[in-house]
């Protein structure tokens, strides 16, 4: 009977056995003595997982977005000459009679050393209180001969040569192209970003500034501090110097948007100076319908217009130039250069056309000096007399 009961009883379960053998061997003598310590990275203790082993090093700090809240420290540029937007299309002689803005300077908030007018910023002392008054006559001096430094002595014709080849559109794609608004002034830092890998670039003159060609030149050479060395029509060789240093190029803060125009005095009267204002409607009538002397292309180059206007001078009074197409700011530029290299009195604007009297006492003038179709500056002689000019 007591045979039959056990072997009716179930067997202890496989969970019962190992809880108890864990029991026992839990305080017995052989684990203690076979026992080990987990390495750190196996181990589960939180406090240990958290630990760095490399505490003692400095942590790199997390990316933070730039904040125009941040406070930005000036820029400090010693460019001897006032920081304009163009410094072919407006001239520190004209001075305007009202702002379209205030005077938020293009250059950002704290960005930039120099006090924003509304017009240019000047080279003059920060501290100063006030911006009024004429340049400073040394800057003129200084630009000379900063420009003397950087340039060396000249380039032999088979330099000239050498580098004008090197230039050719055939050989070299880079160009920097000069559009409506002329010489601005982030284009400087494009002329420097390209005397980095060549010693000279080329520049491709369209548009309204190439009605005076001769101003492109000038200022090209004043603000760059470089030579040009050939100019075929609107397309420009601009050298940088022999002891031009790439690495000691001159600090130019960059313009972050295109300030507004400001006001400037009206071209077109309401009566021109000696007329009475029947005469001057009779003579907008007259204008409007003698024939073109041109029609213009939009964007083109117009290096001989101002001699195509004072020959049509020699035969007639009135003298009509087709703008068709034309943005009106352009066109306006036209005339108001037409008005001071020619020269001749504006007599209308209206329809898209340029409409200019050559006045009552015209004289041709007698030095009409102006670039020819090709330029090559080979003999250096000639080239000092004519930077000296």
């Amino acid at each position: 009977m007591t045979l039959t009961r056990l072997s009716r009883q179930k067997p202890p379960s496989l969970f019962i056995t190992v809880r108890f053998l864990t029991r026992h061997l839990s305080t017995s003598k052989l684990r203690d003595h076979y026992s080990f310590q987990p390495p750190p990275s196996l181990s589960l203790d939180p406090q240990k997982s958290k630990s760095n082993p490399n505490s003692h090093k400095k942590q790199k700090p997390k990316y933070r977005p730039p904040s125009s809240l941040d406070q930005i420290k000036p820029i400090y540029s010693d460019l001897p000459f006032d920081f304009r937007f163009s410094y072919t299309e407006s001239s520190p002689t004209v001075r305007p009679i009202g702002l379209r803005e205030p005077k938020y300077s293009p250059f950002g908030p704290g960005r930039l050393d120099r006090e924003w007018t509304g017009v240019c910023a000047p080279a003059v002392d920060p501290k100063v209180k006030s911006l009024e008054g004429t340049e400073d006559p040394n800057l003129e001096a200084k630009r000379k001969l900063l420009r003397g430094r950087i340039q060396g002595a000249p380039l032999t014709e088979a330099e000239r040569k050498f580098l004008v080849e090197k230039c050719q559109r055939n050989r070299n794609k880079r160009q920097i192209n000069l559009g409506r608004d002329g010489l601005t002034h982030n284009m400087l830092n494009d002329i420097h970003n390209h005397w980095k890998f060549a010693e000279a670039v080329r520049i491709k003159c369209l548009g309204v500034p190439t009605v005076d060609m001769k101003n492109v030149c000038k200022q090209l050479e004043d603000k760059t501090f470089g030579k040009i060395i050939q100019r075929h029509g609107g397309t420009l060789i601009l050298y940088r110097g022999r002891n031009y240093n790439r690495k000691k190029r001159p600090v130019i803060p960059l313009m972050l948007w295109k300030p507004q125009e400001p006001v400037y005095p009206r071209l077109i009267k309401t009566t021109i100076d000696g007329l009475s204002i029947e005469e001057t409607k009779e003579m907008r009538k007259r204008g409007l319908a003698v024939p073109a002397l041109t029609k213009l292309a939009k964007n083109g180059y117009y290096g001989s217009l101002v001699p195509m206007v004072r020959d049509a001078f020699v035969v007639s009074e009135l003298v009509r130039i087709d703008c068709m197409g034309f943005e009106r700011s352009d066109y306006k530029k036209i005339g108001c250069k037409l008005r001071d290299l020619v020269p001749c009195i504006l007599v209308t604007f209206e329809k898209e056309q340029i409409v200019v009297w050559r006045g009552q006492d015209y004289k041709p003038p007698e030095d009409g000096h102006f670039f020819t179709d090709r330029e090559f500056f080979d003999d250096p002689g000639c080239d000092m007399e004519r930077s000296d000019e």
